[in-house]
């Protein structure tokens, strides 16, 4: 009797395991993004960084337009975004975060701090938060031509800070894009440029991407992550794959013109 006993419970572990080993196959990476319109699908890396993952790992864009990290959260953004329970969320804001934006725009002080609460309620669930220094606007310094100034320059700052203070994994997105610009060249960024009217004048959009714009920034997210991330490379494709990921619409919501 005793033998059977051991007998059936060593099929019910072996069972369990065999149960556990499939659900751990069958489950997917999930990588949500956090931030603005420079992250999200239609004019930021979003969309390119898609391309660059395994089958074995997804990408969810709650990335939104126009957002600032406060407004982001009075709008229950960021506690959908919990509720959507991923692996990992990478957190880009400062575009909004700057002056002259009415309802958006923060001091530095409160960025700071509500960029501390996405990294502490992001842990909270369990997920794993990842800080990305914000895309660098394409800012020309008519003083320096060929060099760029930007005028994110303090935020990228305070974001490397807390990635230091509370040891999160920090992608270096500001400094990265700022180099390639420069390196590139006015004329050859303005390839991957939107064209945007201002004044019933069409001009360069020197904030948002276009076309293989979005690859490009988030090629230079990839390598990144592979330094930040090491444990995430495994899923990360050397090179993008456009057939992966389908081109989205953008969505029709208050200030989706905005960035």
């Amino acid at each position: 009797m005793k033998s059977k006993f051991i007998f059936l419970a060593a099929i019910f572990i072996s069972l369990s395991a065999l149960a556990e080993d499939a659900t751990n196959a069958a489950h997917k990476i999930k990588i949500v993004l956090i931030g603005d319109s420079t992250m999200n699908d239609q004019g930021g890396w979003g969309f390119g960084f898609k391309q660059f993952l395994t089958p074995d790992a997804e990408c969810v864009n709650a990335a939104m337009n126009g957002r600032s990290t406060m407004s982001f959260m009075k709008e229950g953004r960021w506690t959908n975004a919990l509720a959507l329970h991923g692996d990992y969320y990478f957190i880009q804001f400062g575009h909004n975060n700057e002056p002259g934006k009415p309802g958006r725009s923060t001091d530095m002080p409160t960025f700071v701090s509500q960029m501390q609460q996405y990294v502490d309620e992001a842990r909270a669930i369990g997920a794993k938060p990842v800080l990305v220094t914000p895309l660098c606007r394409r800012q020309w310094d008519k003083s320096n031509p060929g060099k760029i100034k930007s005028s994110l320059t303090p935020y990228a700052e305070e974001v490397r800070k807390i990635a230091a203070e509370k040891n999160v994994p920090l992608i270096e997105l500001h400094d990265r894009s700022k180099e390639y610009y420069e390196k590139a060249g006015r004329a050859e960024v303005e390839k991957f440029s939107p064209i945007k009217t201002v004044d019933g004048t069409n001009t360069i959009d020197g904030t948002h991407l276009a076309g293989n714009g979005r690859v490009l920034m988030a090629r230079l997210v990839v390598e990144e992550l592979r330094r930040a991330v090491p444990e995430l490379a495994p899923h990360l494709l050397a090179e993008p794959n456009p057939a992966a990921v389908k081109e989205t619409i953008p969505a029709k919501e208050k200030d989706a013109s905005k960035n």
